[in-house]
């Protein structure tokens, strides 16, 4: 069925029920897909516009380059990205916002030690740049989250190495322990239950977070919060927002992991104009050891 990204689509769109016929045009939020209504408005989840008859998910290339071309380490670099019609093979020139920016940039290392949430900024040339730099040498897997006008949005991802890095990324695979003890913010305290209690995959996760204090708590890039969960391998990426949340202490995000292994998760939340990351680690079973 071609690459992952194009298998992901595939069935995202089925699993969300996108195949709709003409007469049943709905409105639908372009990053929670499952949102809809029958009239215009926003997501309640991301705070996004819904928009009518969305097409179908089309997968866009997506070049990438970085100055130095052997990148190193705690020294400036410039990361850069094109992303190209897949029909013309000419750049796009026009983005949707997502959540108040144009190109959201996650950046992981291989040890899942660090983690950055990062927005290029689009140049006339049809170039996304980001100048970085990174904090150790290894491999790093990035996820870069974007939507064409007239598309799909899309999570393109991307794994490179730092100059004379050779380690094989099998034997570089991080393997923390199951961590969700209560974690601290900027000015935030963040606890973790689990609904199972031991996650298995390709079954619903839910994830109910306790925010202390949860006074003063604000809208983080349109939504109340971000998630991304990574497994150990840096293979799979999710990229998620509140299934519930107001604004107050409990939020609650469901997940399906893909496959049984170790999971690092970042929750990004702003409180009084402090944005707050933490991290939880999650073991995800099969389904026969669950």
């Amino acid at each position: 069925m071609g690459s992952p990204i194009s298998r992901r689509l595939w069935i995202y769109a089925s699993a969300t029920g996108f195949l709709l016929r003409a007469q049943d045009t709905e409105f639908v939020c372009p990053m929670d897909r499952e949102v809809r209504s029958k009239t215009p408005g926003t997501c309640p989840r991301c705070g996004m516009k819904l928009v009518a008859g969305l097409p179908m998910p089309v997968e866009y290339r997506v070049d990438f380059r970085a100055h130095p071309p052997s990148i190193p380490v705690g020294r400036p670099i410039t990361l850069e990205f094109r992303v190209l019609d897949p029909n013309s093979g000419r750049p796009i020139a026009r983005f949707e916002t997502i959540h108040e920016k144009l190109f959201h940039l996650f950046l992981v290392s291989h040890d899942l030690d660090y983690f950055s949430h990062e927005h290029p900024a689009l140049g006339a040339d049809g170039w996304f740049r980001l100048k970085t730099s990174l904090p150790k040498p290894g491999t790093y897997r990035l996820l870069a989250d974007f939507d064409p006008s007239g598309g799909t949005p899309q999570l393109v991802a991307r794994t490179f190495s730092t100059a004379g890095w050779a380690a094989p990324l099998a034997q570089s695979i991080a393997h923390p322990p199951q961590d969700i003890a209560p974690k601290r913010g900027e000015n935030l305290e963040v606890s973790l239950a689990l609904d199972p209690a031991h996650p298995i995959a390709g079954r619903k996760t839910m994830l109910f977070f306790r925010i202390s204090p949860a006074d003063g708590l604000e809208p983080f890039l349109g939504a109340w919060a971000h998630l991304l969960a990574v497994s150990s391998d840096l293979i799979d990426t999710v990229h998620s927002h509140p299934f519930l949340a107001d604004g107050g202490a409990d939020m609650q995000f469901n997940l399906f992991f893909a496959r049984p292994g170790i999971y690092r998760l970042w929750l990004q939340l702003q409180r009084r104009g402090v944005v707050n990351t933490v991290s939880f680690t999650l073991i995800v079973n099969d389904l026969v050891s669950g």
